[in-house]
């Protein structure tokens, strides 16, 4: 299977931004934009994952409108259902129509102490509920220094994959923890470095097959200027943005990157 077989995913992690009133409005917007732009629907798959709150009223829009946009969640528990106040059950997201679910983000492994082990119990609750992980590996600056650039994602992803089946349908998003919010991105070789690293642990845990058709997203201050020069990259095939993702006309800007000059 080529290269050319992986359709691009742009996915804006809203993060905790926008009310379910807000989120319909960005939604609507996104989608005139895109189509006033003659955007091809199919070419990139354009991914949004609103706060919790947001996901009824976003995926009610979807439907009813026919917008060709996936849905996905911040997170995900490990558990089905039962005494875990505040949690959400992939269950619940299935139902919901969501596609993908963002596991490991750097905020929930600093803020919520997630660990390696955690991202991986949260990988299989999501699969086994039939959504598709974005599972998020990348290194802080210390371990940039420490460790060189690919040794922590490396590690965090084998962690996430191991034992999952070969036919597992997964997302990997290299964010630099480093770059996320700083507006200094990784360069695109930086990228393409790492980016390699991960697929090689994916060919190593789930087979040459899953390492060809799975994506792997990058993240960490992705912008419309600069998404072109990541695509060009043979590993990358898409990205997870944050703060931009936000801003309607850049978050169009960045999924038509294939108008960009060069492409």
């Amino acid at each position: 299977m080529g290269v050319t077989a992986r359709t691009p995913l742009i996915a804006g992690n809203w993060k905790m931004n926008l009310d379910h009133l807000q989120a319909v409005a960005t939604v609507q917007k996104l989608h005139w934009t895109l189509r006033d732009a003659k955007f091809e629907d199919g070419s990139v798959e354009v991914g949004i994952f609103p706060p919790f709150t947001d996901l009824r009223s976003v995926q009610t829009l979807i439907d009813a409108d026919k917008i060709p946009f996936a849905l996905g969640a911040q997170d995900v528990s490990v558990h089905d259902s039962g005494a875990y106040t505040g949690e959400i059950s992939g269950a619940f997201l299935a139902k919901l129509q969501c596609r993908y679910v963002i596991i490991g983000h750097s905020e929930r492994r600093e803020y919520h102490a997630e660990t390696d082990e955690v991202v991986a119990a949260k990988t299989k609750a999501a699969l086994k509920h039939g959504l598709v992980p974005v599972i998020c590996v990348g290194e802080t600056a210390a371990d940039l220094e420490e460790h060189g650039a690919a040794a922590v994602p490396v590690g965090q992803l084998r962690t996430a994959l191991s034992g999952l089946d070969a036919k597992a349908d997964v997302v990997v998003a290299y964010e630099p923890v480093w770059a996320i919010g700083s507006g200094q991105a990784a360069t695109p070789q930086q990228a393409q470095d790492v980016c390699a690293a991960l697929r090689q642990v994916i060919a190593e845990e789930l087979g040459d097959e899953a390492a060809a058709r799975t994506r792997i997203l990058y993240g960490g201050s992705v912008k419309s200027g600069n998404i072109a020069s990541f695509m060009r990259e043979p590993d990358v095939d898409g990205a997870l943005v944050g703060g931009a993702s936000l801003v309607v006309d850049e978050f169009a800007a960045i999924v038509r990157f294939q108008n960009h000059v060069g492409v």
